[in-house]
Order: C-alpha cells, then sequence, then structure tokens
C-alpha cells in the first residue's frame, strides 16, 4: 500500500496537471496542509517535499510552497473531443485492415510512430543479462524439463511479492505465466466466453484488442471514453442491457487516451460487475508506466467477490521481446484451472527465471523509477513539438497521465486511412483512428508512439505529415469555395 504521503502527493500532481491547481498559485502552508488532512506535521513534509522532487511545486524563502507549472504547459494544446454514442452490440470492423496495419508495425525500417513500444535505448540490457546469467547458475536440473504450465512457481511468489509491495494481493497459486499479454487476454476470453458472446469495451480502445475479438469471433458493445476516462452511467447500462458476458477494460493509462480513473470510479466498477455478475478482464499492461512514483492500485483491489480476471505483461517497460505475461483467476474462477492448463502453452524457464531474479535483486524496481520520469519528458516533447508543428491547425492533443501513447485528433476533413498511406509511403509508421472503434468516429484522429527519443528522423516524420495535413485542409477549403 502507497504511504499516506505518497497518496497525497499523487492527489496533488493530478490537480496539477489537469489545471485545477495553476501555475503559481500558492498552497496550504504545512501546518495548515496537516490539519486540513489530519496527518502529522512530518507526513505533510515528505508530501511537499516528494511534490518538490517531481517539479511541480517549489518553495520560495519565508513564502511558502507555489504550484510549478509542468514541464510542456507553456503552450496550451487542446484535448481531443469525442462522440458520445449509445451502447449497441456489434461485429468488430476493419479485420484485414488492423491485420494488415498490425504487421505494418514491426517493420523495422519504418520509423516508429505507430506501434507503442519503448527504445531499445531504454531497456536495461545489462541487468536482464545479470539476471538471466544467475538465473541459470542457480537452477535446479528440474528447471530443464517440462515446466509447470501455470508458470515457474519461483516467478509466480516474485510476481506476488512485487505486487504487494505496490498496495495489492494475489496469491502465487492465482498467477498463471503467459507469453505476453495479449495471448493472456486471449486464454481468458476463450475460457470465460463463447464465439459470439459479447464484450463490453469503451472506444477509441486499443486496436490489438479488438483484433483479438474479432479473431476469436465475439461482438462488442461500445461504451465511450474520453481523456478523462469513460461513461460509468452507459458502463452499467451495458452490464444491464446488453447481456454482455464480460468487460475488457483498463483503468491505468488506457492505450490510446492515456487517463487512469480514480480509485472511487475503479471501486465502483468493480460494484457494478458484482451487481450484474459481468466479469471483468482487467488489462494493466501500463501500470507501471505512470507518471507518479507510486503505481495506481488496480481494479482487482476492490474485488472481493472473484469478479475481477487481472492480466498484464511487462512488455511496456522492459521490452515487447521479453514475452512474459500473465493473468490471475480468482477463487470464483478456480474451476477453470484444469481447462486452462490442457490448452495453455508453457512459458520459456530460463526466461522466467531471469525475470523472477531481476524482481528479486530490485533490479526491476530499480529501473522503474527512472524510466517513468524520462517518459514523461519524452510525452511533453513529443507533444510540444506537435503543437509546434500544427500551430494554425485545429487539432486536439491528450495529455497522458501515464504510458506514451498520444491521440491526435484532426480536422474533420481528415482521413486518418489516407494520412497512413500516405506515411508508410514515406517510410513512417502511424496507426489510423478508424482502428480503435466502429462507425468511423475516430476517423480523423492517429496515435503516436512516444516511446522513442525524439530524434531528427521523428521530427522530420512530425513536419513531413503536418504538411500534408495543410495541404488536405487547404484542397478542402478550395473545393469547398468552388462549390460555393
Amino acid at each position: 500500500m502507497a504511504f499516506q504521503y505518497q497518496q497525497l502527493a499523487q492527489q496533488l500532481a493530478q490537480k496539477i496537471y489537469s489545471g485545477e491547481l495553476a501555475a503559481g498559485q500558492r498552497l496550504y502552508a504545512l501546518r495548515q496542509f496537516s490539519q486540513q488532512h489530519q496527518i502529522s506535521l512530518n507526513t505533510a513534509k515528505r508530501c511537499y517535499e516528494l511534490l518538490e522532487a517531481q517539479g511541480l511545486i517549489y518553495a520560495r524563502d519565508k513564502a511558502g510552497f507555489y504550484v510549478q507549472q509542468p514541464l510542456g504547459a507553456q503552450n496550451a494544446i487542446a484535448l481531443p473531443l469525442h462522440p458520445d454514442f449509445q451502447p449497441n452490440v456489434r461485429e468488430v470492423s476493419h479485420l484485414e485492415l488492423q491485420i494488415q496495419i498490425q504487421q505494418a508495425a514491426i517493420d523495422s525500417k519504418l520509423i516508429h510512430l505507430g506501434s507503442i513500444q519503448l527504445s531499445p535505448n531504454l531497456v536495461p540490457v545489462d541487468a536482464l543479462r545479470r539476471s538471466i546469467q544467475r538465473a541459470l547458475k542457480h537452477s535446479k536440473p528440474e528447471d530443464f524439463l517440462y515446466s509447470d504450465r501455470q508458470g515457474h512457481i519461483t516467478l509466480r511468489e516474485a510476481l506476488s511479492n512485487h505486487w504487494a509491495e505496490d498496495g495489492f494481493y494475489i496469491a502465487p497459486d492465482q498467477i498463471y505465466i503467459s507469453n505476453g499479454c495479449m495471448p493472456a487476454l486471449s486464454m481468458v476470453i476463450q475460457s470465460i466466453t463463447q464465439a459470439g458472446d459479447s464484450i463490453i469495451v469503451p472506444t477509441p480502445n486499443y486496436n490489438g484488442q479488438l483484433q483479438l475479438l474479432a479473431l476469436l469471433k465475439r461482438k462488442i458493445v461500445e461504451i465511450p471514453a474520453d481523456t478523462s476516462g469513460f461513461d460509468l452511467q452507459r458502463l452499467e447500462q451495458a452490464m444491464r442491457d446488453s447481456g454482455a458476458k464480460a468487460c475488457l477494460l483498463t483503468a491505468n493509462f488506457q492505450n490510446p487516451l492515456g487517463f487512469c480513473l480514480s480509485n472511487e470510479e475503479k471501486e465502483q466498477i468493480v460494484r457494478l460487475a458484482e451487481k450484474y455478475q459481468c466479469l471483468i478482464i482487467e488489462d494493466d499492461i501500463y501500470a507501471e508506466c505512470g507518471f507518479q512514483a507510486q503505481r495506481p492500485l488496480p481494479m482487482q483491489y476492490w474485488d472481493r467477490q472473484g469478479y475481477v480476471i487481472y492480466c498484464g505483461s511487462v512488455s511496456k517497460v522492459l521490452s515487447p521481446s521479453y514475452r512474459v505475461g500473465w493473468f490471475c483467476l480468482p477463487q470464483r474462477l478456480q474451476h477453470l484451472h484444469a481447462l486452462v492448463l490442457t490448452q495453455h502453452v508453457a512459458v520459456n524457464t530460463p526466461l522466467q527465471l531471469g525475470l523472477a531474479d531481476l524482481i528479486y535483486s530490485r533490479a526491476y524496481r530499480q529501473h522503474l523509477q527512472p524510466l517513468r520520469r524520462k517518459l514523461q519528458q519524452q510525452v511533453e516533447q513529443y507533444r510540444q513539438f506537435i503543437a509546434e508543428c500544427f500551430e494554425g491547425v485545429e487539432i486536439g492533443l491528450n495529455h497522458p497521465q501515464g504510458s506514451y501513447a498520444l491521440w491526435l485528433q484532426l480536422p474533420k476533413q481528415i482521413n486518418s486511412w489516407e494520412m497512413y498511406i500516405y506515411a508508410q509511403q514515406h517510410g513512417i509508421n502511424i496507426v489510423p483512428g478508424l482502428l480503435f472503434g466502429g462507425e468511423q468516429r475516430y476517423n480523423s484522429c492517429i496515435r503516436l508512439n512516444a516511446g522513442h527519443e525524439m530524434s531528427d528522423d521523428i521530427r522530420q516524420a512530425i513536419r513531413l505529415l503536418a504538411n500534408w495535413v495543410r495541404r488536405q485542409c487547404a484542397e478542402a477549403k478550395r473545393v469547398s469555395c468552388l462549390k460555393i
């Protein structure tokens, strides 16, 4: 569980990023702050010290503490606008395009603005190498035989202990190790639903999840989402009326919008799942990519009746090539244990033991803090450069609270598919918005990856895309004038 000063610091940080606390605004004096929150003076001091270390507040000699303007906030960027709509059951569209674009996303010859992945320079290669070497050195003879399909007990215990440090507990016997997060989601979806069943998803939603649901022949019930979260009233409506068997949700730094739900919202969602007996598949793959020191709690933390199936992997904080993920079956679903094991593919044992060593040696946690700061800096660099390149163009851009996905809304006359084709022709990989939901709702949006350091090639690519958008807008205006 987070210390109280960390929780208070996170609450204040969210108010600063949202603009509720403006740059230059004076904060309560330490004694007033401690009285307001009924905490000790020392706890109040540690809270302010943490915010100061994060560059969010600063002290004036004998004058108190003031809000520091967050990096990149000098040039305000409008947030994307998202349509409201009623939840309806439908098939996932654009499956062939989904597959085509996913294949293009791994083309090493293209500039990586599409697939959400870390730069190789941010991977802790030396620490990983040492952990794998130690794991092999101390391995037992049975580690070289067929492994436990549920996952090596050493890694399951390591993950359980790691999460306990962050404030939530999952027993090792409930953890199943998988070859990444998507295989975990696939296994869970196939275990609790059947072809033709409906699953609730907020949109815009990660296109890889929608592709997976289409391949598994599951239908979806969309509920509207925006940069602040998703509509809980529509979620309840869908749980109550759609007949959906489950929800596929990300509460912490959702892809592509980057929002993080409040603890109150997470608890409310769990209570809705209990009320309507609708299972929640929680994809928490971005939880450790937050910009705050403390990892946010998952919805699983509030689950007492076994309606949340917790899933994730280390792909977004270590490397997409390190294929180790997990799903966790609550006691309510332990009757699926035998079914899962018969269908589950065992994971490379040396990689499991290497990750366990990385966790136990503290190298994994030591990697996370500087990574979070670096990601925050990169995201703001991208946001400001995009704002500069698109100056004069009416755009909306998310301000993620974590992760490194950027959601760029362009003028309504822009066709994201045409933009994707143009980008491909110029050696640039992006993901068009039409893949993130149905009915062409997001056709003027694209998703960009900020996981790579800002380079001259990336700057040139963004400028090229901005100039293309300007030409398209000018042409649309010319055609409109001719019609008049």
